[in-house]
């Protein structure tokens, strides 16, 4: 693949180099779900209650949160070819550390590690909105970011195969040597970012985050969304290894992983949402998203007595909360187009905090009230959500991308 065009020129994507930003963002947030599946396994070897198992994902997410506030605003201000290749190297580290863990304390800083380097994702997603035409900027988001959220879903897949093969460390060693193949190839393609002007510094850039919040409502309000939509999907992905583990289920780490491509059909039927965005549809996308989210847990409750409405739940689920981001970040990063970089480091720092609230609190009420708890728990935080859009959606207009 030829290394992309200098970014002196004018901007352009093809669709070759979106599917590689797509597949390389897919690795890259897989390495914090691959543990997902494998909560079960680690949980009997570390001698961990699953009560607290969730401690592993949110300690990840949390890790996330800061690699976002800390890492990411970063490409705004030094050449992301570096910051990428980077950034993927000292995953590869977090990875190796994970799949040699000889104890709790070992195995959950390299989480962290993997977790605050994985936002290499967002940087990625920004470069390829600022590369992108603005025509069809949405588009390109939103094919990126469903990389993003198959490479979710697949996670589950990929590391259930591996861990019935070679026990869930092989999950990790497999990880580091594909992440370490991706970092050489993307500092061969990326081309290096336009002539920074360093006109502001560090502490300047991050307080410059908090300023985007105060200044942007869209960005308040798509963040706050962002938060309830991935704590929804956070309480079902988190803690669904364990009524699908346990009896009468009993199902492998195979086949609960093949779960996740019921979730990447949802994936996929929603990737055309950064085109309805760019139309100009956003809100509207939002609120029948929205509206799905809700009606998913429905079927998802009935998971112990049939797995043919888990799947069913599955994809709404997933389709919806796919269709959701990819709206709110197609009308974010087209606000400030020199603050990318920090639009979608404060937007996803929401993310982070949600997916960590659901990790911990769906493995929580599942130990205290089984999975009729955890649903309960799932649609509360979606009818949450979709109450917020419906009082906040005159708040702020859009208008389709080629007004800009």
């Amino acid at each position: 693949m030829k290394k992309l065009e200098d970014s002196k020129s004018a901007p352009s994507l093809s669709r070759s180099v979106t599917l590689l930003f797509a597949a390389v963002c897919g690795l890259a947030v897989a390495n914090i779900y691959f543990a997902q599946p494998l909560l079960d396994a680690i949980s009997k070897e570390y001698g961990i209650s699953h009560a607290y198992i969730g401690i592993i994902i949110t300690i990840t997410q949390i890790c996330y949160a800061f690699g976002l506030l800390l890492l990411v605003p970063l490409g705004d201000l030094v050449d992301r070819r570096r910051l990428v290749a980077g950034m993927m190297l000292l995953s590869v580290l977090g990875l190796f550390t994970v799949g040699i863990a000889t104890n709790s304390t070992v195995l959950l800083a390299g989480m962290a590690v993997v977790g605050m380097f994985a936002v290499v994702v967002q940087v990625l997603v920004s470069f390829a909105a600022t590369l992108a035409a603005p025509s069809d900027r949405g588009r390109a988001v939103g094919l990126v970011t469903s990389g993003v959220v198959i490479g979710i879903l697949l996670a589950r897949t990929a590391a259930g195969i591996l861990s019935d093969i070679g026990g869930w460390r092989t999950v990790y060693f497999v990880s580091a040597g594909l992440t370490l193949l991706m970092a050489i190839v993307l500092f061969r393609i990326l081309p290096h970012n336009q002539k920074i002007k360093r006109s502001i510094s560090y502490p300047q850039l991050l307080r410059s985050v908090f300023t985007l919040f105060m200044q942007e409502p869209v960005l308040r309000i798509r963040a706050v969304i962002c938060l309830s939509i991935f704590t929804a999907f956070s309480i079902l992905w988190s803690s669904l290894v364990l009524p699908l583990s346990a009896p009468p289920l009993s199902l492998s780490h195979t086949v609960i992983g093949l779960f996740g491509l019921a979730g990447v059909a949802g994936a996929l039927a929603a990737a055309r949402a950064g085109h309805l965005a760019d139309r100009g549809l956003g809100q509207r996308t939002t609120g029948i998203a929205l509206t799905v989210l809700v009606g998913s847990w429905l079927p998802i409750g009935f998971t112990e007595h049939s797995l043919w409405a888990l799947i069913v739940g599955v994809i709404a689920l997933d389709l919806a909360v796919q269709a959701v981001h990819v709206t709110n970040q197609s009308m974010i990063l087209r606000v400030r187009p020199e603050a990318r970089s920090r639009l979608t480091a404060g937007y996803m720092i929401f993310y982070s905090i949600g997916s960590a609230a659901g990790a911990i609190s769906s493995t929580s009420v599942f130990a205290y009230a089984g999975w009729t708890g955890v649903c309960v728990l799932g649609a509360t935080v979606s009818i949450i959500a979709l109450l917020f859009w419906l009082l906040t959606k005159r708040e702020y207009v859009t208008f389709p991308s080629k007004s800009k």
